[in-house]
């Protein structure tokens, strides 16, 4: 069963997808999911392979969206990141890590796509 904030997530992810439709992403897959983590979406732009990881907020109260990938959040999504690539035997891609912030409140939907907002972050 899902819960509130479950549910609230899934909709930030389709409103990211379409989003990053329109902007000329290709979606490849959505909720990609390892032992070692997951991947809210994979897609192309532009030759590179981009791993996005979508944050939903509904207030600004604990600040933006884009602010809460902790740095345990990117060492695990890197983590997958390098799995995906070894596993479709992608290794030499040219990859990069995207976040889309969305502030979903009263006044409307906010969006903010930040192109290669952190390296890969294994240790």
């Amino acid at each position: 069963m899902v819960n509130r904030k479950q549910a609230f997530g899934k909709v930030g992810e389709s409103v990211a997808v379409q989003y990053l439709k329109k902007q000329g992403y290709k979606i490849i897959e959505k909720n990609y999911r390892t032992k070692v983590g997951e991947i809210d979406i994979i897609a192309k732009e532009k030759g590179s392979l981009v791993f996005v990881e979508v944050k939903t907020r509904r207030s600004r109260s604990f600040g933006s969206p884009k602010w809460a990938i902790t740095p345990q959040k990117k060492r695990n999504l890197s983590k997958a990141a390098l799995y995906y690539l070894k596993t479709t035997d992608q290794s030499g891609a040219d990859a990069r890590f995207d976040v889309v912030s969305i502030l979903a409140d009263e006044d409307g939907m906010e969006i903010e796509l930040i192109r290669n907002a952190f390296d890969l972050a294994y240790p």
